[in-house]
């Protein structure tokens, strides 16, 4: 049994808790020990005081869907058709880029993720052992999945199964905060024995499944005159959905298929920004899916479809989209979008962390309460769901360790100036190849 007494502990006194009370926060070592009106230690030594007067405590968001190293995309091939998009500007570029640019590309991107108060992410990239580099060194936490795209190509498809092996394995050096996962593209990328396989992996080894479904009505039509069933009911008729699928998009579902995915204990993940502006579609089943029983998160996707990875906005967006298309001010609520992005979050990507409880995961960040959005509070997680941006965090802890406090990062300059360089390299690269 680990000894509290010898870790150490951080305090943070009187701070606005999620539900508008005030308390004491004590971790010791990785862990939230304490949550308590008032607490009192035999003595401060060795214990780092926060005082917390100004500042609520929120779990740390949970973004459930991105691709970490598309910072190098972020404002690159805007305005356009999501394939158009895809075919002609992002796969050309990432056709060219090393397990060194991924790297940089996440250090970026979870610069920019702790900056906004973003402590767990669950990415689907190539290299993940870049975006893994980065993760580690940044101290946050990550679930990272491997890309499968053998779009038919048996070869391909044997390279994927071989480095789902060697991925799981690599992985097994590096700390608890990050966790591999298994990520085929989508269905049509990936065939359908494929996906087999690699969700029967994900299965065997308890990991999760991560994949992009049903995020455009061309996706729909497509499977039903190639498979004669739309993309749920194929990946039913492949016994391909369970506890472990993680669903990005799912936009375009009937009410059967909600249920479908509901009894097999699925998870959604919505993303409301890359749907929107990548016209992809709008109307998010958010409330049915709830309640048919889907776990449903929140994401940003890659910053070459939204722009940023700030989930402050992805809340605020998933929450008012609803609203809109349904023309009912009662749907997505604040507390309910607020726990996908935190409590859900964290169980879809199966980590103890998403709510300020003794016990959990010392996962958490500090909102300035003096700053004119958080100002009044009658709620706080009002404020947070539709008036807050990421600017308003102050402080992020993971795993009981500060990784920024008074909105400042150890090194963000120079990871910064490193990306700039590194875009730069990897799209002279490309034009060459191209040219």
């Amino acid at each position: 049994m680990l000894d509290m007494d010898t870790m150490n502990k951080i305090l943070i006194r009187d701070v606005m808790l999620p539900d508008n009370s005030r308390g004491d926060i004590l971790i010791s070592g990785t862990r939230i020990e304490r949550v308590a009106p008032s607490v009192e230690l035999p003595s401060l030594d060795g214990v780092e005081v926060i005082e917390g007067h100004n500042y609520a405590a929120i779990p740390g968001l949970i973004n459930c869907h991105t691709h970490a190293a598309m910072t190098f995309f972020r404002g690159y091939g805007d305005d356009l058709d999501l394939m158009d998009w895809l075919n002609d500007m992002i796969w050309p570029v990432e056709a060219h880029m090393t397990p060194d640019d991924v790297y940089v590309g996440a250090k970026l991107a979870c610069l920019e993720m702790i900056k906004s108060g973003t402590t767990a992410f669950l990415d689907m990239y190539s290299f993940p052992e870049g975006t893994a580099r980065a993760v580690e060194e940044s101290g946050i936490r990550a679930v990272l999945s491997y890309t499968m795209f053998d779009q038919g190509n048996p070869e391909r498809a044997e390279l994927d199964r071989k480095n789902l092996d060697h991925y799981l394995k690599l992985f097994e050096q590096y700390s608890d905060r990050i966790q591999f996962s298994v990520g085929p593209h989508a269905i049509y990328t990936v065939s359908g024995k494929q996906l087999q396989y690699a969700h029967d992996f994900a299965v065997a080894n308890d990991l999760v499944l991560h994949l992009h479904l049903s995020e455009t009505e061309g996706e729909v039509q497509d499977s039903i005159k190639k498979y004669g069933m739309t993309p749920v009911r194929y990946l039913k008729s492949l016994g391909v959905l369970s506890p472990h699928v993680a669903l990005a998009h799912a936009l375009w579902m009937d009410d059967e298929e909600i249920q479908i995915l509901g009894d097999a204990g699925c998870a959604t993940v919505h993303n409301p920004a890359s749907n929107m502006k990548l016209a992809s579609g709008y109307r998010f089943k958010y409330d049915e899916m709830r309640e048919l029983g889907v776990r449903v998160g929140i994401g940003t996707d890659g910053c070459s479809s939204s722009n940023n990875l700030d989930m402050f906005t992805a809340m605020k967006l998933a929450s008012f989209l609803s609203k809109a298309w349904k023309r009912d001010p009662k749907v997505a609520k604040a507390s309910d979008v607020f726990e996908s992005a935190t409590k859900t979050g964290a169980d879809i990507l199966g980590i103890e962390a998403g709510v300020i409880e003794e016990g959990a995961l010392a996962d958490l960040c500090l909102l300035d309460l003096t700053i004119p959005e958080m100002t009044p509070c009658h709620n706080l997680v009002s404020n947070v769901v539709y008036s807050a941006n990421g600017s308003a965090v102050d402080t992020v802890i993971v795993d009981g360790k500060i990784l920024m406090r008074g909105r400042k990062v150890e090194g963000e300059e120079e990871i910064r100036r490193e990306a700039i360089e590194v875009t730069e390299d990897l799209f002279r690269r490309s034009r060459k190849a191209r040219s």
